[in-house]
C-alpha cells in the first residue's frame, strides 16, 4: 500500500515514514503544501496523511483542490488542535479521518488499514443541479455564475434538498435534519424558507426548481 506524508517537522515525518515502512507500507514524504499537492496529483495512493498548518498551500487548501481536481484518495488530516469546528471544516472540505497530534501510532496505522479498505468512491465536492451549485467548503451557493445570498437557514434546507435531488422530501424529513433537534413548533416553517428559497434562487433566473408535490413535500430539479 502506497501512502504519501505530507508533514513539515522533519522528525516527526520520519518517524512516521519509518514506522509505516515497518508495518508493510510504502511511503512517500512531502515537506510543504505545495509538494504535497502536486505528488498527490502525479502519483497514485492508497492514501494521503496531511498536516493541516503547512507552509506553502495550507492543508485545508491541499484537500479543496484535490477534490476539485477529481483527486478522491482517502486523506487522514493532523492537527495539533483538538477543536471541533477544525474537524467540521476537515470533513466539510473532503477529508475522510482525523487526528489530533500528539497520537497513538497504532491507532494511525489502524485508522489508515480501514481508509484503504473502504477505499475511494468518487464524491464531488461541489453539488449541482443544473446550473445552481453549492460548495460546502466554502459555503457559497452560484447560479449561473453568479453569487446567491443565502442566510443559514435558506443555506441548510438548500443543502439538503441538493443532496436529495430529483427526490420528494416531507416537511418532517427537513426540520429533522435541518432545524435542532429539540424543535416542537410547526412544520410549515418549511413552506416559509421554500418561500424564501424561492425569490433567491429560482425568480432572479426566471427558473423553477423548487416543485411542491402534493401530499408529499418538495423536490428540486433541474
Amino acid at each position: 500500500m502506497r501512502v504519501l506524508v505530507v508533514e513539515d517537522e522533519s522528525r516527526l515525518a520520519e518517524t512516521v515514514r519509518r514506522g509505516l515502512v515497518a508495518e508493510g507500507f510504502v511511503v512517500e514524504i512531502a515537506h510543504d503544501g505545495d509538494d504535497g499537492f502536486h505528488t498527490a496529483l502525479s502519483s497514485d495512493f492508497d492514501a494521503i496523511v496531511l498536516d493541516i498548518m503547512l507552509p506553502g498551500r495550507h492543508g485545508y487548501d491541499v484537500v479543496h483542490d484535490l477534490r476539485a481536481n477529481g483527486i478522491w484518495t482517502p486523506i487522514l488530516m493532523l492537527s495539533a488542535k483538538d477543536g471541533e469546528y477544525d474537524l467540521a471544516d476537515a470533513f466539510d472540505l473532503g477529508a475522510d479521518d482525523y487526528l489530533v497530534k500528539p497520537f497513538s501510532f497504532v491507532v494511525l496505522v489502524a485508522r489508515l488499514r480501514a481508509l484503504v479498505r473502504r477505499g475511494a468512491p468518487e464524491r464531488p465536492a461541489i453539488l449541482s443541479v443544473g446550473d445552481l451549485q453549492l460548495d460546502p467548503a466554502r459555503h457559497r451557493v452560484t447560479r449561473r455564475g453568479e453569487d446567491v445570498a443565502l442566510t443559514p437557514r435558506e443555506y441548510s434546507v438548500l443543502e439538503f434538498l441538493m443532496r436529495r435531488s430529483g427526490v420528494a422530501v416531507s416537511r418532517s424529513e427537513i426540520v429533522r435534519s435541518v432545524w435542532d433537534a429539540h424543535y416542537d413548533g410547526d412544520e410549515n416553517i418549511v413552506e416559509v424558507y421554500i418561500g424564501y428559497l424561492r425569490k433567491k434562487i429560482d425568480q432572479p433566473f426566471g427558473v423553477r426548481s423548487i416543485e411542491t408535490v402534493r401530499g408529499v413535500g418538495y423536490r428540486l430539479i433541474p
